[in-house]
Formats: structure tokens, sequence, C-alpha cells
């Protein structure tokens, strides 16, 4: 990157962009530059397409045949397959299903259940809190189980791995500073030890490649709401490498997951495979509604993704730093693209009041506790110009003090 640039150049980066036709197949509402699909990814037509279909034709004609009839009992390990692809898992390992938190749970309790003579989950101190009061819960129902903390215990996960350790609970990107981890060189350094790993995708899937099976990563768990789209609570997805699928036992017994739902046995046999980490009924619309999203990403190339993810951060870095640095900013995250994921987070001893600022005039970033200003770039429909106008709003807040405004100051919900 230059160490100047122009609105130009910026709209030649526009021009030049291979994935600029993809915006088009997103609804982005006018006057908003839309930088929080790393909390909430913007709506597709292709989804209300889909909830359309399943609504009125499959649900209003076909009644209870539409879950033979539209293939909605085999949904979830169909859209797993199909969600697969973006995440390096081959077919047969991924299921979407439930939420984050409960498959989380789930699969800490399967992982802890294949190292039965070990006794200790490893973390991050700050990753996100869902991760670690699911730890928590699963640790209070297993006596003398204990949850160790990177940055609590010692500086560093990989100081807490040893033979002691059953399972690593893991974010592949950290939530509040954009930080990418080696997957494979600490899945590597969890298996010398004989551990299994569980990594957290949720901001990870749909923002950069992922290779789980390339990387022999156990297990996975994310959201699909985020960069992938499905919309606001869409199903989480579980992702469990297949030599291990023989060995898994995980505690929501639920009849989606059971060798033969329809017999109606009285007591629980687990099915085969990935469908073992099934649980109750699944929600239809929502999976529909995701398919819609993920059909999209079969046009995708996630190479290109991330190309344009690192030009997208770095242009936004060196352009707040550049207008904006005298104004108490910081940057959080990594520098180099290639450390972070898609997204940059600035430090600001008032960043609640600018982002709230921001947002009012139509630039949607979020904060984070205490200090955090954090902007995700979704490369399918954010483009160079987006970045640059986000900073002119950014510059104009902090250069004239607008968001010093008393009404910022009042504690409502940030998106």
């Amino acid at each position: 990157m230059r160490a100047t640039i122009d609105l130009a150049a910026v709209e030649a980066m526009d021009a030049a962009d291979p994935l600029r036709a993809m915006r088009d197949r997103f609804i982005l509402p006018e006057g908003v530059i839309y930088l929080d699909g790393n909390s909430l990814g913007a709506a597709a037509p292709a989804v209300f397409s889909e909830l359309q279909k399943a609504a009125t034709q499959e649900w209003a004609q076909d009644l209870i045949r539409a879950w033979n009839t539209a293939g909605w009992f085999d949904m979830p390990v169909a859209l797993g397959d199909q969600l697969g692809r973006l995440i390096g898992a081959a077919a047969g390992q991924t299921v979407v299903c439930d939420t984050t938190s409960i498959n989380i749970y789930k699969v800490l309790h399967a992982a802890l259940g294949m190292r039965p003579n070990r006794s200790v989950i490893v973390a991050e101190g700050d990753s996100f809190p869902t991760d670690l009061y699911m730890a928590e819960g699963v640790a209070s129902t297993r006596p003398g189980t204990v949850l160790r903390l990177e940055g609590v215990d010692a500086p560093t996960i990989e100081e807490l791995i040893d033979e002691r350790v059953a399972v690593i609970l893991v974010n592949h990107v950290n939530y509040k500073t954009g930080q990418l981890r080696d997957m494979a060189a600490l899945t590597c350094k969890a298996h010398q030890v004989g551990a299994l790993i569980v990594w957290d995708l949720c901001h990870t899937a749909g923002a950069l490649p992922v290779e789980l099976d390339a990387a022999n990563a156990d297990f996975a768990i994310g959201c699909t709401y985020k960069y992938l789209n499905g919309g606001p609570g869409a199903p989480a997805f579980i992702y469990a490498a297949k030599r291990h699928h023989d060995d898994v036992h995980q505690p929501l017994s639920g009849w989606w997951g059971h060798a033969r739902p329809f017999a109606f046995e009285q007591s629980y046999t687990a099915g085969s495979g990935i469908r073992r980490f099934l649980c109750g009924t699944q929600p239809v619309l929502s999976m529909r509604a995701l398919k819609g999203a993920l059909d999209i990403w079969d046009d995708v190339d996630m190479a290109a993704v991330r190309k344009k993810s690192i030009a997208l951060t770095d242009l936004f870095i060196q352009l707040v730093e550049a207008r904006c640095g005298a104004h108490g900013l910081e940057l959080e995250g990594p520098r180099d693209g290639n450390a972070r994921g898609s997204q940059v987070s600035f430090l600001h001893p008032n960043g609640y009041q600018v982002m709230r600022a921001l947002i009012e005039r139509g630039v949607i970033g979020d904060f984070r506790a205490p200090s955090t200003i954090r902007f995700g770039f979704t490369p399918l429909y954010v483009g160079y110009k987006d970045v640059w106008q986000a900073v002119e709003v950014l510059e104009n807040i902090l250069r004239t003090g607008a968001w010093q405004e008393a009404r910022f100051a009042v504690k409502t919900a940030v998106t």
C-alpha cells in the first residue's frame, strides 16, 4: 500500500475488483456503509426466496409431507456438506444444527469423554464470553475438571498445554482484536501431548479460507449469521473429523441423533457419523434461509475473498492513521494483514460515544467494552470507496468533537 492514496486510486481499486458484482446479490440500505458484517451479515434476496418457497409452498401446501418431499429432515447434513467446502472439510464431517453455545457444550463433553484420564480444559482468557461460560458449565458437570485460561494461568496458550489437558477450545480469530491464530501449528502442539482441539470459527467462516482437514483439526464449531449471511439467529454448525466418529458420545441425546429416530424406541442408540451431534428437531425456516445464503457461496473463490479482505483492512488502517491519528485512536489488532481476520479494531477512550456518532451518520460498526471500536469488512459487499467514505465520516466526528454531544453518552444498545 502506498504512503498516500487518493479517491481516484480507491475508485480504480473498485473497478478492478473481481468480487464487485457480488454486491448486487445483497440488500444494502441507501446511505449506509455497513462495517458490522462480523456481527450480523447483510440480507440477500436469495434468502427471502428460499423462505418464501419453504413457507408458502412446502409448509402451506405440503404440510407434514414436506419433511420428505422437500428434504427437510436431511437439511442439517446437506447444508453441513455445503458449508464444509468453505472450511476445508470433506463431506460427512459437518452438520448444521442448534446454536454455537449448545454446540460448544456438546463438543467439549465429547472431547472430555474421549480423554477419560485427563481433566483440564484450556481456553483463552479473552475469548468470546459464551465460549468461557459454556466451558465453565461443562466443567461444573464433571467433578475434578479444571479450566485453564491463557492470559490468566500463563501468558500464552502454548504454555498451558501438557499431558493433563484433554481439550483446547480456541478462537481462530479473536473477536475483539482480529488476531488470527496458526491453526496447523497449534493443532500439532495439542496432538503432541495427546490433547484434542476445538476451533471456534465464528469470525472465520466466510471471511477467509480455512483448511480443517489439512490442519488435522479434531473439532470445530461456528455460527452462520456473520460472514455467511444466514440471518439473525441462523443455526450454527459442528465439524468433527471422520476419524473420531466412532468414539464420539455427546450428552444431548435427542431423537434426531438416534440411529433409528422413527422406531420410537425407549432407550437411546447413537446414530452413525456426524449425525451423532444432532439433538432435537431443527428450525426448518431458519435452515432454508441459510440455504439461500450458502447458495451464493457456490460462485465465490475464497482466495479472492481473502485477498480483498486484506486489501480492504490495510486500506482502512492506512487511511485512519493518516487522517485520524491525532485524535486518540490506537490500533488494537495486528498490523500485518496475514495475521488478522476480516476486521480492524481501534482503541479510543470514548469509543462508545464515537461509535454511536458513527452509526447515526450511517457508518455502522460496533463497540466492545471497555474501549474498542470494531469494524468488520465483508468482501462480498463492502467496497474500497466504502472504506474511504467511512474514514471521512470518522475523521469529521473526531475533528469536530461531535461525539461529545450529550445524547451519545446515554447507554443504549449498540449494534
